[in-house]
């Protein structure tokens, strides 16, 4: 039945990423190579919008028809757009592929609203949250991949149709696959008392608001998944800046950073599912957390040799490997934590707290890496990178207290279930 469960969400997360995996990666390459301005490809980063703005339909979902309804449909829907991608050219008809991946990443949003609240009906136990949450970034992250690099590599020669077509059909079967899926077969019917007072909530958002800010555990959470990654964040942005202008040629910085980067996130991202089937989550936070401060310790201190050699890229390698590898760790850990604190919510709500929490660590992300380079800019590498191990060890020292008298001392004693 797990494996069941882990099949299940490892596709619908899969299907996921993939248009992040084509708006980050294939599409910039692809419109820069039809003789598109880099202004204008820039600008495409304003279709996540529908991301950002997720948790104001997630009561909609929570309150409405079931979850698989929600995913048959937004999936079937995926597949439509990516039919009508099919027939239109990037070259000459931008708005109109700008448009369609627009309702692609609207209606993955609202299909990951309805994913994240199966996922936490159907896991249980810390094991199975570990897992869970394992296959949910993994699962995304190979869906990017597959789009932004498997696609990328074929797209010259199967071209912009045959690819869309590709898509439709993976979109398509796994519309039918979540159709007939058996894991589903127990969520109960929302009954017609049931709709009319979700409706009712629904046009009363302060109602929603004040349940949701009501959960147990939910300020620190919020706190926790919109500053968490602030230091990380400026890192994972600026040094591979740094190696480009010191060290390393944009070559040899797409393999280190992209491919194997990638390759130790995943890794870093599996390993942590594995470690929570076997010790607490307090445990394992309070100990990467740590080891996150240490590796900022290390990649600031490259900073101060700037003469090229063999030697400085075989540290920055290692210091760009462990920071993303650890970073899967983290990942991982944080999302379990969101679901923990997110089963505390009451059934009809717990879509939306979810999509919250989810949107608040979007946030805290998108906002500091698009500061990072004007702050570089204005004081400097050293100093900017002072700053990133500052608000590193401030999230550690957040994460420590938690587990010492917060809300992460009970899971600091838990054994894994």
């Amino acid at each position: 039945m797990m494996n069941d469960k882990l099949v299940f969400l490892g596709l619908l997360y899969f299907i996921q990423g993939i248009p992040y995996g084509l708006q980050s990666s294939l599409l910039p390459v692809y419109l820069r190579g039809a003789g598109h301005s880099l202004t204008r490809i820039s600008l495409t980063k304003i279709l996540y919008f529908p991301w950002v703005l997720k948790v104001l339909w997630a009561p909609l979902v929570d309150r409405t028809c079931t979850k698989r309804c929600w995913l048959v449909g937004t999936v079937a829907g995926l597949a439509l757009t990516c039919l009508v991608s099919a027939t239109m050219s990037p070259d000459v008809q931008y708005m109109g592929v700008a448009g369609s991946l627009l309702a692609m990443n609207m209606l993955a949003s609202v299909q990951d609203i309805a994913a994240d609240g199966a996922a936490v009906q159907l896991l249980r136990g810390q094991g199975e949250l570990g897992l869970g949450n394992t296959v949910q970034v993994v699962g995304y992250k190979a869906g990017s991949v597959f789009a932004g690099g498997g696609l990328l590599a074929v797209i010259d020669v199967a071209g912009w149709g045959w690819m869309f077509t590709l898509l439709a059909c993976v979109y398509g079967g796994v519309a039918l696959f979540v159709w007939g899926a058996p894991v589903l077969d127990g969520e109960p019917p929302r009954g017609q008392g049931e709709g009319r007072r979700g409706s009712k909530d629904v046009m009363q958002p302060w109602k929603v608001w004040r349940k949701l800010l009501s959960v147990p555990g939910t300020p620190w959470t919020m706190f926790y998944v919109l500053t968490y990654k602030l230091g990380e964040q400026g890192a994972i942005t600026m040094f591979p800046l740094f190696l480009l202008d010191h060290h390393m040629t944009a070559r040899e910085l797409g393999v280190w950073n992209g491919v194997v980067a990638m390759a130790f996130s995943i890794c870093g991202s599996s390993i942590s599912g594995f470690l929570l089937s076997q010790y607490s989550i307090g445990l394992l936070m309070r100990r990467v957390f740590m080891m996150r401060t240490v590796s900022m310790v290390f990649q600031s201190s490259l900073l101060v040799v700037l003469e090229p050699s063999a030697l400085m890229k075989g540290m920055a390698v290692l210091s760009l490997s462990l920071q993303h590898f650890i970073a899967g760790l983290i990942t991982t850990l944080t999302f379990t934590t969101m679901m923990n604190c997110t089963q505390r919510a009451e059934e009809s709500i717990q879509a939306t707290h979810y999509s919250f929490l989810a949107t608040l660590e979007v946030l805290g992300k998108l906002s500091f890496s698009a500061l990072a380079g004007g702050m570089v800019d204005t004081v400097g590498f050293p100093i900017a990178f002072i700053l990133f191990l500052f608000l590193t060890s401030s999230s550690a020292l957040h994460v420590w207290r938690a587990t010492e008298t917060g809300i992460l001392k009970e899971q600091l004693k838990e054994q894994p279930q």
